[in-house]
């Protein structure tokens, strides 16, 4: 049994894994809410609505400890993703799925304990809550406790990236607890002005945080408005304030990519028929799309695959994509803010609260194209390094190797030293060669670009 790292948090249970299989321990101490949550119906509504990861019950073998008193076993979700690798339109999405969650819960008798970008994950194409003890009963007249967590890890990032820059979702990997409201307050300046609700739950809520830091004594609450109609009404109003919110879709570097002046139509219909010929032939079950763009060829390897991760570091591409899955109700392609040259890295206690990118990845299959010429020259990566890390995450390779002689990479090289002697394709074969076996390649017509088709050796 191997009990997950972040676990530690929640006093009601522990997340374990044993024979590949993930559980979910529940120690007596959360009997009771546990037994309301099952008894009083919120559970088949959460699960009826795609709001909560169902689970069946196991029979315990033997009791790992005394303070156990049941075990779960939840749907597998296919990849743990974080909240800093989302695109505005999911995290604000994650954030309205956790307030429906909230609503239920007080409309049967229960309240979020905790609200924790963390517990939500996308699965099948949507946000869903995939922590089944974050429930517990609701007692009339107290405040919704984990309502400071999600200005944190919803509200504040949300208003960040629609005031200022999405950019500043990155936040969220210094936070691991969500971006401090005080800090928040400073980064929007007079715009914290521009929204009632920012104004109260960012700015007012950040006030009554400092006022009583340094007091003995906590918040004094008036309990008697304090009661569920009046939280209905702060969950509305949150509603309200983050459905409002929206992000200014500039043109960025990589928008539109593929159809540019340097990229021809006949040049993208060829790459995608020699794209497509590849997947159907190796069929693997997980896919990693390193450079996706706005995720043209991971819809493609969608059609042929159990999991399509498509990354790429250009928010607005992701933010497309994302858009593109919701709009046609595509169940397996989950679009990620990723930047491969500086890829998620381990963090929270001991770093090993939230696993690194690499530790979650598990590719059969990735795709790397139009991609290793920012790589080697954008990045100053040697072909030996990448070869390696491919080498070492996925069995299968489809890679499209982009030359000295291709308009893009004179567009790279236009403003610096050409310092990159290598760069050929002979020294690419030659590095790639030492942890992949070439399957086939082609040539796309009226470029010198190639893609292969590799195997692990």
């Amino acid at each position: 049994m191997t009990v997950e790292k972040s676990s530690f948090r929640d006093n009601s249970g522990f997340v374990f894994c044993e024979h590949g299989e993930i559980f979910r321990a529940i120690t007596y101490s959360y009997k009771e809410n546990y037994e309301h949550l099952i008894e009083c119906g919120l559970y088949d509504y959460l699960i009826k609505e795609n709001l909560l990861i169902s689970h069946t019950e196991e029979v315990l073998k033997d009791k790992l400890n005394p303070d156990i008193y049941k075990i779960i076993k939840p749907k597998k979700i296919d990849f743990i993703s974080y909240p800093y690798e989302w695109c505005f339109s999911q995290l604000k999405d994650a954030a309205l799925t956790t307030l429906r969650i909230q609503k239920a819960a007080l409309k049967h008798g229960m309240t979020l304990k905790d609200s924790s970008a963390y517990n939500i994950q996308f699965y099948r194409g949507k946000p869903i809550l995939i922590d089944t003890l974050s429930f517990e009963i609701y007692n009339e007249n107290e405040p919704w406790t984990a309502y400071n967590q999600f200005c944190k890890n919803f509200l504040a990032p949300l208003v960040l990236a629609a005031f200022c820059d999405v950019r500043l979702n990155l936040l969220l990997k210094n936070f691991i607890d969500g971006i401090p409201l005080d800090l928040s307050k400073k980064i929007l300046g007079t715009k914290v002005f521009l929204s009632l609700g920012v104004f109260i739950h960012v700015y007012l809520h950040s006030k009554f945080q400092i006022k009583y830091s340094d007091k003995n004594e906590s918040l004094s609450v008036n309990k008697k408005w304090m009661n569920k109609d009046s939280l209905l009404r702060l969950i509305g109003n949150l509603e309200t304030t983050v459905n409002k919110l929206r992000i200014k879709k500039d043109k960025t570097h990589w928008s539109n990519y593929y159809f540019d002046r340097y990229h021809s139509k006949i040049y993208f219909d060829e790459k995608k028929e020699i794209v497509k010929t590849y997947i159907e032939k190796v069929k693997t079950k997980r896919v990693c799309d390193f450079g996706a763009n706005d995720g043209e060829f991971s819809k493609i390897a969608s059609a042929w695959s159990d999991v399509v991760l498509a990354f790429d570091s250009d928010h607005n591409c992701i933010e497309e994509c994302y858009n593109h899955v919701k709009e046609n109700n595509i169940q397996n392609l989950i679009p990620l803010v990723v930047d491969l040259s500086n890829p998620t890295p381990p963090i929270g206690w001991a770093n090993s609260e939230r696993m690194s990118l690499v530790e979650r990845l598990n590719a059969d299959l990735v795709l790397a194209l139009a991609f290793i010429h920012h790589l080697c020259i954008s990045n100053n990566l040697p072909f030996n390094l990448i070869a390696e890390f491919f080498g070492k995450i996925c069995n299968w390779l489809i890679i499209e190797f982009v030359p000295k002689s291709d308009p893009m990479v004179k567009k790279l090289l236009l403003h610096r030293k050409d310092i990159f002697e290598s760069y050929c394709v002979e020294d690419f074969e030659r590095e790639f060669l030492k942890y992949f076996s070439v399957i086939d390649y082609k040539k796309v017509s009226g470029t010198d670009r190639i893609i292969y088709l590799m195997k692990k050796n």
